[in-house]
C-alpha cells in the first residue's frame, strides 16, 4: 500500500528497572523502497496475528480507568487467554486524546509528526508497565484507492550475523519484524464515513498479553468490539445452515464452501473485514442476495461487517464421501458433536438427522 508519510521515532527502555524514555522524531521519515518494503512486512505480521476490532468511544468516553476494569473480561477474551503475572502491572489511569488528535488530523488541522510523537509520548507509559524492553515506534498514513489507513506498531530488535565488504563475519542489529508487542490500524476511510457497525479499528492481541491490550485500547480511545472468533463461528453456522436448507448436491455444496473460505481468507491477509453483501453475491452468483437473506431471517444477531478470524476458518471445512448408492457431506465442526465416527465398527452416528432426511424416511 503506498505510503503517504511515515514518522519513526525510538522509545529507549534498556530494562525492566529503566524507564522508558521517547527520543522524539524531528521529520518525516524520506520515502525509500527501503522503508516501503519494511512497512509490507510489518502489515503482513500483522494481519497473520491475532486482533481485538472496534471503533472510537464517544468523546465522552474516552477516560478510561484502568484500576476499576480489572474484573471486566472483554467479550474476544478467552477464559485461558491471560497469561500475564497479575499483581506485578501498575494500574493505569489513561485519559486518552488521540480521537481528537487524529481528528484534527484527517482533517487537515495537524500533522503526522506531531501526532505520532504526541501518542508516543502517552505510550512510553504502556511500556513501562508491560514490557521490559523498548524499541523503535513506526506511524504511517497510507492509501490505496480510496482507502486510506494508518498503521502503527512498536519493532523490536535482534543480533544478526552479516559478512562485510571484507569477507568478514560481524553482527549487525535487525529489526524483527515478525514480533511485535504492539500494534494497531485503522481504516481512516471507514471511519469518516461512519455507520454504527463498522469495526473500521484494530488492534494486537496475542494470547497472554490481554493487559497490555487492554491499556493499548484505552490509549487509543476505543471501545470493545465484536469478537472475531465467535463471529467466524456464527457465520460458518450460518452457512452450514443455508447449505443444508438449500439441499445442494456434494459439488455445489463444496464449490460454494470453496468461495466462503476463499473470499473470507483473502479478506483476513488484508487486513479487511468479511462484507455479507460481498460474501452473499460470491456463494450465489444467480441469487446473490440469497445467502444474505437467509442470514437475516434466521436471526443470527451477525453484524453487517464481521472481522475474521484465520484460525477458526482454517479449522472450517467438509467432509464428503460417496459409495455404493450413498452420499454423504457434512461440515468439520459437526463432527464430535451431532456427528460421532467410530473407527474400530467403521460407523458414523448421526445424532441429528436432517429435516427434510427425516420426513422421507418417516414416509416411506
Amino acid at each position: 500500500m503506498p505510503i503517504n508519510a511515515c514518522v519513526i521515532q525510538r522509545l529507549d527502555k534498556s530494562d525492566s528497572d529503566t524507564p522508558a524514555r521517547q527520543i522524539p522524531a524531528t521529520d518525516l521519515h524520506p520515502p525509500t523502497e527501503a522503508l516501503e518494503g519494511l512497512i509490507q512486512r510489518l502489515s503482513d505480521a500483522y494481519h497473520g496475528k491475532s486482533k481485538r476490532w472496534g471503533r472510537f468511544r464517544d468523546a465522552s468516553a474516552t477516560s478510561i480507568d484502568q484500576a476499576s476494569s480489572d474484573d471486566d473480561t472483554p467479550p474476544w477474551q478467552d477464559d485461558d487467554g491471560d497469561n500475564e503475572a497479575s499483581g506485578d502491572a501498575p494500574k493505569l489511569v489513561i485519559n486518552s486524546r488521540f480521537p481528537t488528535d487524529l481528528k484534527a488530523f484527517v482533517a487537515g488541522n495537524g500533522d503526522l509528526l506531531s501526532l505520532a510523537n504526541g501518542f508516543a509520548e502517552q505510550l512510553a507509559r504502556v511500556i513501562d508497565a508491560h514490557l521490559p524492553v523498548g524499541g523503535h515506534f513506526i506511524m504511517v498514513d497510507q492509501q490505496q484507492g480510496e482507502t486510506r489507513t494508518l498503521f502503527m506498531v512498536l519493532v523490536h530488535h535482534r543480533d544478526g550475523f552479516v559478512i562485510d565488504g571484507d569477507q568478514r563475519v560481524a553482527i549487525s542489529g535487525q529489526i524483527n519484524h515478525t514480533q511485535m508487542s504492539l500494534a494497531a490500524r485503522i481504516n481512516l476511510s471507514q471511519w469518516q464515513q461512519g455507520g454504527e457497525s463498522s469495526q473500521y479499528l484494530s488492534l494486537l492481541a496475542d494470547r497472554g498479553g490481554r493487559k497490555l491490550a487492554d491499556d493499548m485500547q484505552a490509549l487509543l480511545g476505543a471501545s470493545d468490539g465484536v469478537d472475531p472468533k465467535s463471529e467466524t463461528r456464527t457465520l460458518l453456522k450460518a452457512f452450514s445452515d443455508y447449505v443444508e436448507s438449500e439441499d445442494m448436491a456434494e459439488e455445489a455444496s463444496r464449490e460454494k464452501t470453496d468461495a466462503l473460505i476463499d473470499y473470507a481468507n483473502d479478506q483476513a491477509s488484508r487486513g479487511e473485514a468479511i462484507t455479507l453483501d460481498e460474501l452473499s453475491a460470491l456463494v450465489d452468483e444467480d441469487n446473490p442476495r440469497a445467502f444474505f437473506d437467509h442470514i437475516r431471517n434466521a436471526d443470527y444477531g451477525l453484524s453487517p461487517e464481521i472481522p475474521p478470524d484465520k484460525r477458526t476458518l482454517n479449522q472450517f471445512r467438509r467432509f464428503t464421501g460417496r459409495a455404493e448408492g450413498v452420499s454423504i457431506s457434512f461440515d468439520s465442526h459437526l463432527l464430535g458433536n451431532s456427528i460421532e465416527y467410530d473407527a474400530e465398527r467403521d460407523r458414523l452416528i448421526i445424532k441429528k438427522l436432517p429435516n427434510k432426511l427425516k420426513e422421507q424416511l418417516q414416509s416411506k
